[in-house]
């Protein structure tokens, strides 16, 4: 009764849904992310659909763009995510999430490179009259690289077509129970109604929050469309995505050094991680262990330029400096739950993290609205199980199914 009075009641039965609701929803389903998850959501269920791809540029020391995705029956809105520094060119992710955009196709098309030049080398021992100096073109590479990502986001527009889904470009913001808003790149904003909702927006990476990081560094998205060659290369961190990049920078023949706070592949097999990193010094790689930057100052402007970072030791209060033309954070990323308008619909996050407490079978502290992929808290951070994770959520919410998705045993492979 006190509840009741205070309206602490009406307030939550509001977050959830169940006051002020729109006579009839504009869709069934409305999936907040256009990666790898919420496509294989989208596509799980055949119905007639709109897709949005809302993309906004928002001017900041590190700038979003954002691509919403709606489909009408089984209905998508999705948003990517992508960061980029100053001096990098803007790009904007197309359909497929950070996996095919800025993840593993360009990375194991840069590591196949890498491999193509060694292989050169060593094919004089084979008979083969090959050049004493073997040189890279970096521009050529990433050309390339983004020819090939940019035919399969294509693929991905070309299928939802087939599907009888429209594609539309726009920024989505949960505005109240059942509704998202979206704004196109001129600044026109439309309310849209759904009767579920599922959030798909996976991470951003995250900077070391340092003097001279977000304005001198790059992240490993930044990396497979980077229009020059990076030269000297400083990798901050320990992470696999920051052993392959420093990897395959290596294998085409760049100066390349590491920086580790602590120990290599955390999480790994420790006999094998430190057997990576021997492997890893016996192909010139570098290694400054136990250190981390506290500052990154521009020496030069250029493309590259250069640059000089400020290190200190986690264990004593030495601090060193070292000269690079690029200098690459790997150290993690970040759930984007943040700014999508979570808090006016009542989802709860991990404070700290921003990740997503969901049920068993996908579902947030808001009956209405569910999660999959990346931006889950405690769950495995892998394409197949966001993409298995989507299909079987649908199937389930529309087609009578109960399986949910069973992680036993799952492998981790790296690229080096």
């Amino acid at each position: 009764m006190q509840a009741y009075q205070e309206g602490g009641l009406q307030n939550l039965l509001k977050m959830n849904g169940s006051e002020d609701l729109p006579e009839s929803y504009d869709y069934d389903l409305i999936i907040v992310g256009g990666g790898s998850g919420g496509l294989a959501a989208a596509k799980a269920r055949k119905a007639s659909c709109v897709f949005w791809d809302v993309d906004r540029t928002v001017t900041l020391p590190t700038a979003f763009s954002r691509f919403p995705v709606e489909f009408v029956g089984a209905t998508l809105v999705t948003f990517h995510t992508l960061t980029w520094a100053g001096n990098v060119k803007d790009i904007f992710p197309g359909l497929g999430g950070t996996c095919v955009n800025v993840g593993c196709i360009p990375k194991k098309l840069m590591h196949q490179a890498a491999l193509l030049g060694q292989a050169l080398r060593d094919s004089r021992n084979y008979g083969w009259n090959v050049e004493e100096i073997v040189k890279h073109d970096w521009e050529r590479m990433t050309e390339a690289i983004q020819n090939h990502i940019g035919s399969l986001n294509w693929g991905y527009r070309v299928a939802l077509r087939e599907k009888k889904v429209t594609y539309e470009n726009a920024y989505g913001q949960f505005v109240g129970p059942h509704r998202i808003k979206a704004t196109n790149n001129k600044g026109k904003e439309k309310i849209y109604s759904a009767e579920r909702f599922l959030i798909a927006t996976g991470e951003r990476p995250r900077y070391l929050g340092i003097p001279g990081d977000k304005e001198y560094c790059i992240s490993s998205d930044d990396l497979f469309s980077l229009p020059y060659c990076p030269g000297k290369t400083l990798v901050v961190g320990a992470s696999y995505v920051a052993l392959e990049c420093a990897g395959f920078l290596a294998g085409i023949g760049l100066d390349v050094t590491v920086m580790v706070r602590s120990i290599l592949l955390r999480g790994f097999d420790q006999d094998m991680a430190n057997k990576i990193g021997e492997h890893m010094e016996e192909h010139g790689i570098k290694f400054i262990r136990q250190f981390v930057p506290i500052k990154v100052e521009q020496i030069e402007a250029g493309t590259p330029g250069r640059l000089r970072v400020v290190a200190k030791s986690t264990d004593s209060d030495i601090t060193i400096e070292g000269e690079y033309n690029t200098v690459l954070l790997a150290i993690g990323r970040d759930a984007c739950t943040r700014e999508i308008g979570l808090e006016n619909v009542g989802v709860k996050l991990n404070e700290q993290t921003g990740k997503i407490p969901v049920t068993d079978e996908e579902q947030t502290s808001v009956p209405y609205i569910y999660a999959i992929g990346d931006v889950l808290e405690g769950k495995l951070e892998l394409t197949p199980v966001a993409i298995q994770a989507g299909r079987l959520l649908v199937q389930r919410l529309y087609g009578g199914s109960a399986v949910k998705v069973s992680v036993g045993a799952v492998t981790t492979d790296m690229v080096l």
